[in-house]
């Protein structure tokens, strides 16, 4: 049987492989720990299974959290999994590429949201007006770039940009399961998010 004490426990090694302080406490998890949630272990699992893709690699998965994390604006979750990117390789040219990705897909999730949502034709044909260099010449890899832009957009909420970047990525020669897998983990951070602020 699952006690408070086991709920302890796996909030200890949450925060540990978080790298956390030992101290670290928020008031979500603490309800977490007090309501003796075994949510807390699922979520400790499933933080560990989308980090552990069949379809990406550990430094891909690393700086798509990381992108999400940034797009959450989550300082503890970004220094562990800007840490864990550069602990898979990662260069700082490609953590600047997250965090950069994070940033603009922000904004194009904006405006692409408000022209779907409202579905005028006259918005429609207006220019953007945002510079977006980065995505015809990113650092990381095309394919992997986009890949990352999705998933920000699918944490964003947009349906316009996470069905282009979608078809994008299969025309790139990328596949659904990569694909879900990318969604998966983009989805698993973004719950971390509500525990560890």
């Amino acid at each position: 049987m699952f006690g408070i004490a086991d709920t302890k426990d796996v909030k200890d090694d949450l925060v540990e492989d978080l790298g956390l302080e030992e101290e670290y406490s928020s008031s979500s998890l603490d309800a977490l720990v007090d309501g003796d949630s075994r949510y807390i272990k699922d979520l400790r699992v499933n933080l560990k299974k989308t980090l552990k893709s069949d379809h990406l690699s550990k430094k891909e998965a690393a700086i798509i959290a990381l992108a999400i994390a940034v797009n959450e604006k989550n300082e503890p979750l970004k220094k562990y999994f800007q840490s864990l990117a550069r602990d898979h390789e990662a260069t700082e040219e490609e953590i600047g590429d997250a965090v950069a990705c994070a940033s603009l897909l922000a904004a194009n999730n904006v405006l692409y949201r408000f022209r779907h949502f409202v579905d005028k034709e006259e918005y429609d044909k207006q220019s953007a007006g945002i510079k977006m260099n980065i995505m015809a010449k990113p650092k990381l890899e095309k394919e992997f770039f986009e890949l990352v832009s999705l998933a920000v957009s699918a944490a964003n909420g947009c349906e316009l940009c996470v069905q282009s970047h979608e078809q994008s990525l299969l025309k790139l020669d990328s596949n659904e399961k990569r694909i879900f897998d990318a969604i998966r983990l983009a989805s698993v951070i973004t719950s971390l998010d509500k525990v560890i602020y």
